[in-house]
């Protein structure tokens, strides 16, 4: 299981630099072709993207079940390499530039909401939250990362960061291709290829359903962050695509060390709730703390609080549903993973929205959206309760 585990921890690194890669430039990038509309362009493509992935996710999760994870993870590496080299070939051109975050979208499914599944394939019930915690902790090292280096790379061209994003996805497809194996066997994949399809609201119910809203709140409130901070420095303190960069680096440094060092080691079974209702009011307070900062240091440091909130939350919630889910593994993952593109079509619409209103009003929603999600999660494990009870 280690081996397998830290391939795909690999695999997640190597994605999210470069999909971090793009955080820092996609908003001065729009801004050079149309100033004027830079909000709500940014806004889009971000929203599209999310829209796609929100659309295929479910699919992709179900097709992974029938045959098999490796060969969806795979595509879906493959995919996003080519989005990559599209924006990177856009120039000024903004229709090329959607073209690749529809492209993006389409694939992304495949890579986050399959590797969650085969994760879970791989782990016991007591070692989930353990495995969730290495698949969170990949993913904050790839955000870690990836901003740092578009942020340098942008001093070399808004372009360069797309190339080097393309290029990681596809030496990530081609270690994919030599060293990642199958988690379903050929019996298993039978056994769900008779099942009859199921739609990706099946899991939506129960006390699980609370803590699918709930992960919508925490994804919609970061969308509104990542969607919104380069844009809301630019206009405070005159922040550059490097110096985002930069913030977003040591924000996801907290994260994965915290993932790793105490989601990983100390969250035990029966545990998650308590580390979730703690993160989501660290996560608010970083949020209301982002409105004192006046410069890109203090902003930075606030942004770490924040992250060190939403790490504790992510891996938290995804291992409660892999746990708790009563359908199949990949139809959980394809929800899990259309709840989160849901918070990211909504979030950035909204996000530069309130930014054109006035520029404090994104976080002061994100910071009351951490504080309500504690009332789903006190809902849930209610509801948990008396579900076993019953079951009992």
């Amino acid at each position: 299981m280690r081996s397998k585990l830290a391939i795909v921890s690999l695999m997640l690194i190597t994605t999210f630099i470069g999909f971090g890669i793009i955080i820092p430039v996609l908003p001065q990038a729009v801004s050079d072709i149309a100033p004027e509309s830079a909000n709500w362009h940014t806004g889009l493509m971000l929203a599209l993207y999310s829209l796609v992935s929100f659309l295929l996710s479910p699919v992709w999760g179900g097709l992974s079940g029938r045959v098999g994870r490796r060969p969806i993870i795979m595509t879906g590496i493959l995919g996003f390499c080519l989005s990559f080299l599209l924006f990177g070939l856009a120039g000024d051109n903004l229709v090329l530039m959607y073209v690749s975050r529809l492209l993006g979208g389409l694939f992304s499914g495949a890579v986050t909401a399959c590797i969650v599944a085969y994760v879970a394939d791989i782990t016991t019930a007591e070692e989930r939250t353990k495995g969730m915690a290495v698949v969170g902790m990949s993913i904050g090292l790839g955000f870690t990362f990836g901003p740092f280096v578009g942020g340098v790379l942008s001093e070399v061209s808004l372009s360069a960061p797309f190339y080097a994003a393309s290029g990681l996805a596809f030496i990530t497809f081609l270690a994919a291709w030599a060293k990642l194996t199958e988690s379903l066997p050929p019996e298993r994949r039978a056994e769900i290829r008779s099942r009859p399809r199921v739609s990706r609201w099946t899991a939506f119910q129960g006390p699980l359903k609370n803590l699918y809203v709930l992960a919508f709140f925490v994804t919609f409130s970061l969308a509104i962050l990542e969607s919104t901070m380069q844009l809301y420095g630019m206009s405070r303190f005159d922040v550059t695509p490097r110096q985002v960069g930069m913030m977003f680096f040591f924000c996801g440094l907290a994260g994965a060390l915290i993932q790793g060092g105490v989601v990983r080691r100390r969250v035990k079974k029966g545990q998650e709730s308590f580390y979730i209702a703690a993160g989501l009011v660290i996560s608010a307070v970083g949020f209301f703390l982002l409105l004192t900062a006046n410069n890109w240091g203090m902003a930075t440091v606030y942004l770490c609080i924040f992250g060190i909130g939403n790490s504790l939350i992510r891996p938290c919630v995804t291992s409660l549903i892999t746990q708790k889910t009563t359908v199949e593994q990949g139809v959980a993952s394809g929800l899990s993973s259309s709840m989160d593109s849901l918070g990211r079509i909504v979030g950035p619409l909204l996000g530069t929205a309130l930014l054109d209103v006035t520029e404090w009003m994104p976080f002061v929603l994100s910071g009351a959206l951490s504080l309500a999600a504690l009332g789903l999660l006190a809902r849930f494990r209610s509801a948990d309760r008396a579900h076993i009870q019953a079951q009992g």
